[in-house]
């Protein structure tokens, strides 16, 4: 089994705690400052049998109805001794779900060991489920992009480019167009599973620098809806000086580019920037394409077939 563990970020038990409303049943305040550095949960079936040739510790442990069934038919001192391999210094924390009784033995060993053990109200597949969850987004790998981040017709979209290409003021001319700004400058990708999820780091949240102007916050000039707190990265953009000497696709024939993102790949198209183009329309233009192309219209091959029968009309009129 991969240890999918990310050392670089953490969670706290506290943070767990607070989050799920947990009732503490042992440990002091010193045993909340325990590290969550899994995002997945261990329901110790093997381990409280007997078996430990392969476990899941280092993982928020969750005890549920049929866990403490088969406990029931364990006696107090196989109970203290399996108690002991869970409740070890890496394991955070175990939750006992449904409010149900804590068998005397966790109870002993938890006190004597300072670990904490918590109850909650919740059903074990519902609070497995949200705590996952949670723990995903929190510990999930993290990279940091020069770029600025804005979901366009619902498509998450990162621009990026040479620094003063002139990306910041890209984004203020969508954002009066109706389109939201995530993140300016600086914006933090989270791969969850296979997804991206990006934001703004909380110093330069809803904020955007415009040379020769400052920085503005976006909310208090145009609204709360003006800015995403997050949003999946779906489209890149990138923004390049015009140069006569490159060639350029003008069809979309060509083939099409992709780019590596925290292993994930996305696609990638080059906007030519020289002064007089609209980019603010042709950036949407491209996300409208985009858009059409996952609903399967693909307006470049529409325009070959459509060259392609006019030729053949051509030469079938000559003959």
């Amino acid at each position: 089994m991969s240890d999918n563990i990310n050392y670089d970020r953490k969670v706290f038990v506290r943070d767990l705690k607070e989050k799920f409303n947990l009732t503490q049943l042992t440990g002091n305040e010193e045993s909340l400052e325990r590290w969550i550095v899994a995002p997945d949960i261990n329901r110790p079936g093997l381990e409280l049998a007997g078996y430990m040739r392969i476990n899941d510790l280092k993982r928020v442990t969750i005890i549920g109805t049929k866990e403490l069934e088969f406990l029931s038919t364990v006696d107090h001192d196989t109970q203290y001794a399996r108690f002991g391999i869970i409740t070890d210094a890496y394991t955070p924390c175990i939750i006992i779900t449904k409010n149900q009784e804590v068998p005397e033995a966790l109870l002993q060993i938890a006190h004597e060991r300072n670990f904490p053990v918590f109850h909650t109200d919740e059903e074990t597949q519902r609070i497995s489920v949200q705590i996952m969850s949670y723990l995903d987004e929190k510990l999930a790998p993290c990279e940091v992009f020069h770029g600025v981040m804005m979901n366009i017709y619902g498509i998450g979209v990162l621009l990026k480019g040479e620094s003063g290409i002139g990306k910041s003021e890209l984004a203020l001319d969508l954002v009066r167009r109706g389109h939201m700004l995530v993140a300016d400058d600086c914006v933090e990708i989270y791969r969850i599973h296979n997804d991206l999820t990006c934001k703004a780091p909380e110093l330069l949240k809803n904020m955007l620098e415009i040379r020769g102007v400052g920085v503005i916050d976006m909310t208090a000039v145009y609204g709360a809806v003006s800015c995403l707190d997050t949003s999946n990265l779906d489209f890149v953009i990138e923004l390049k000086l015009f140069s006569s000497h490159e060639n350029i696709d003008r069809t979309g024939l060509g083939v099409t580019e992709t780019i590596d993102i925290m292993g994930l790949m996305k696609p990638l198209i080059i906007v030519p920037v020289r002064e007089g183009r609209s980019l603010g329309v042709i950036i949407e233009a491209a996300v409208a394409n985009f858009r059409l192309l996952q609903k399967g219209t693909d307006s470049a091959k529409e325009f070959q077939t459509r060259l392609q029968a006019l030729i053949e009309k051509n030469e079938k009129g000559a003959l």
